[in-house]
């Protein structure tokens, strides 16, 4: 059965994924060459201006970036209505980010004493204000070829800066050292503004529109409002690892901190790749038809099977390989963090049903519905780990997380059918359960016999994965030379795909 929804999550994934994938081993080897050119010294610096930078382009974006996706998403419909937001959009994110880039560079020595314990490192913190003006700058870009569905814009856009800002600022650490480190911050924004540039130039000309003071306000409050939420949600995680990891140092020690953030890293890296691959298209596309109840039922079952058949697999994989990939990244000295990812894994089989049915609110200009939601897990998540850990030990950061992310599931399943009259298709359920099941098994088995758990990980991962696949085939049907390759190995197998 051929799906053009369907097959067009599945191309706008695909195209992403590769892109972010390339971006992954960009970052990868980038640490690697700064940690055999500087030392351990030159990753915590580069780690701290990084996160200064994240923070406070969190901070000075106001989360516009994911509410302006929505808002010219929902004003496909109306040019007029897209150029007010693709105007508003650039002058808003300059102007904040002008705001922060001064804020940063007249407190850069109290920042540097404040984050580095050292004054001498002010001029690199007041740099850091102008990577933020460029971050924001650039946002404004691949905000527009979000919302406008360029899927594959933004994905030459993401790899093509990546790689050479990147190149640009090994070269500048070399010539420099540490000095050259903040260019790694400042080039890869630069190189996203000018290829940026060049892509937008192939865009229809916006029209051209007369706007007030009035007007602006009126466009950008309610980008604000809703991106708020997201600016919000990200501060509650933030903030929620931030205590979590205060109470395992306080409490056990900083080693057993360091098992818990290899875990959570692990984990968060593998499922949000995935997650940001389906969701670049997904979330435009739901924001246009989220009115129309029948299609973006439809559209979410599709979503929530893509994420199933392609995401599960890659879950029961790691459950099983958690010592493995642990020890391959980190050292065998991490053993202690294995555990947690394995119970991380597991919740995160209910984290794709639940990511996939959470963007329906954000869609529908539902923020309070949104963060209710955000919050919640995390109070649930920090409440179990600040009071079991004395009990339960290390392990209890993966169970919490399971727990919560168990709540969370069905009380945005509850509140999706209670808004948007959701209901699960039967494919969605069987494929939801058979990976939960699955998952759940694995988790029970795995940590007592490693060695067959990992083979036996393997092996479903495999099997799920090739069901997943046909899955996937049959609703695009065949388009393209790779999806006919592919079908003729299922044919040859006996098992066609109609």
């Amino acid at each position: 059965m051929s799906d053009s929804s369907f097959r067009g999550l599945v191309r706008s994934m695909a195209i992403i994924a590769s892109a972010q994938a390339l971006r992954i081993i960009i970052t990868v080897a980038r640490a690697k060459i700064v940690a055999l050119l500087l030392g351990p010294a030159g990753i915590g610096l580069l780690s701290l201006l990084t996160n200064l930078r994240e923070i406070a382009g969190m901070a000075a974006g106001l989360g516009m970036s994911g509410s302006g996706v929505r808002e010219l998403a929902g004003a496909k419909d109306s040019p007029e209505g897209q150029s007010r937001v693709r105007r508003v959009l650039l002058g808003a994110l300059f102007t904040q980010g002008a705001i922060a880039m001064l804020v940063i560079w007249f407190l850069r020595e109290q920042l540097a004493v404040w984050i580095l314990d050292d004054a001498k490192h002010a001029t690199d913190v007041g740099l850091v204000g102008v990577g933020v003006l460029l971050f924001l700058l650039a946002t404004s870009q691949t905000t527009l070829f979000q919302g406008l569905r360029r899927i594959g814009d933004l994905g030459k856009v993401t790899v093509w800066s990546t790689l050479i800002g990147t190149a640009g600022g090994l070269l500048a650490v070399i010539m420099a050292d540490q000095a050259g480190l903040v260019w790694l911050i400042l080039l890869p924004p630069v190189f996203s503004i000018l290829f940026g540039f060049v892509y937008i130039r192939r865009l229809p000309k916006p029209v051209p529109v007369q706007m007030s003071l009035r007007d602006i306000w009126r466009v950008w409050l309610p980008m604000t409002r809703l991106g708020v939420v997201f600016m919000v949600g990200s501060f509650a995680m933030f903030g929620t690892l931030l205590l979590v990891r205060s109470k395992i140092t306080q409490d056990m020690s900083l080693e057993d901190a360091g098992y818990f953030a290899a875990a959570w890293s692990v984990g968060t890296v593998y499922i949000g790749f995935l997650l940001q691959a389906m969701g670049a298209d997904y979330f435009p596309r739901l924001t246009e038809i989220v009115r129309e109840r029948e299609k973006a039922v439809q559209l979410m079952n599709d979503q929530l099977q893509l994420a199933l058949a392609l995401g599960g697999p890659l879950i029961l994989s790691l459950i099983g390989c958690a010592p493995w990939l642990i020890s391959l990244l980190y050292s065998s000295e991490f053993g202690e963090a294995v555990t947690i990812l394995q119970w991380q894994m597991f919740g995160n089989v209910l984290k794709l049903a639940t990511w996939s049915l959470g963007f329906v609110f954000i869609a529908a200009g539902q923020p309070r519905v949104s963060l209710t939601t955000t919050l919640i897990f995390n109070a649930i998540f920090l409440l179990l780990v600040w009071y079991g850990l004395s009990e339960f030990g290390l392990k209890v950061t993966g169970i919490a997380f399971v727990i919560a992310q168990t709540v969370d599931f069905f009380v945005v399943t509850l509140l999706a059918r209670k808004l948007h009259r959701f209901k699960w298709q039967k494919l969605t359920l069987v494929l939801f359960c058979l990976h939960a099941a699955l998952a759940g098994g694995l988790l029970v088995f795995a940590p007592e016999f490693p060695l067959i758990g990992g083979i036996l990980s393997l092996v479903l991962g495999f099997a799920t994965g090739f069901v997943g696949v046909h899955i996937v085939l049959e609703k695009i049907g065949s388009h393209g030379r790779l999806v006919t390759k592919v079908a003729t190995i299922y044919r040859k197998l006996g098992w066609p795909v109609d």
